[in-house]
């Protein structure tokens, strides 16, 4: 895994760090805060996610400080076939020091490590979100196309679809500058 980082599996503990993210900046490229309730019901998502796709808390690998998280799951893409979905935030704190890419490249070896019955995991963001954009360009995912993606429930956005093989015979991905 990236020495920069390291993902924890998510916990009861880890509810704070949605609460952290939930803010209108952060929020921003995702529809908005969420209600508390909304936020207590993605809360007990994560905890239970164990399979198909997990939820990770991201630290720091030098001194355990939380900086975000990041989490992979099941997603049907419009022409049925089902992939890995992944999405990640970093607290304000911590932006704009490579940190969701090193978590986003330890995400991906964690996956194909795990091995499953899904041979890409994708990243969604929307066409005019710029730093996530360059999260997957960084992370070592290509550039597949844009799409019309709905996310919150209900709200339709430009999106761009980044991919990576996370299949096991794949080599490992490798970060651009």
């Amino acid at each position: 895994m990236n020495g920069e980082v390291r993902l924890v599996p998510w916990s009861d503990e880890d509810f704070w760090v949605l609460e952290a993210c939930n803010t209108p900046a952060m929020t921003a490229n995702l529809g908005g805060p969420e209600s508390a309730e909304k936020l207590a019901d993605r809360h007990r998502r994560y905890v239970a996610l164990r399979g198909p796709g997990r939820m990770y808390r991201v630290e720091l690998a030098a001194t355990g400080e939380t900086v975000g998280s990041i989490g992979y799951w099941e997603h049907q893409q419009d022409d049925g076939e089902t992939v890995w979905e992944t999405g990640w935030s970093v607290l304000s704190a911590f932006q704009g020091r490579g940190l969701a890419a090193a978590a986003a490249q330890s995400l991906i070896e964690v996956v194909r490590a795990a091995g499953g019955p899904h041979r890409t995991l994708h990243a969604y963001p929307r066409t005019s979100h710029g730093a996530s954009n360059a999260v997957c360009r960084k992370a070592g995912f290509q550039l597949a196309g844009t799409l019309t993606f709905e996310y919150p429930k209900g709200h339709w956005e430009t999106s761009h679809d980044w991919w990576v093989d996370v299949s096991a015979t794949a080599r490992p991905t490798a970060a651009t500058p």
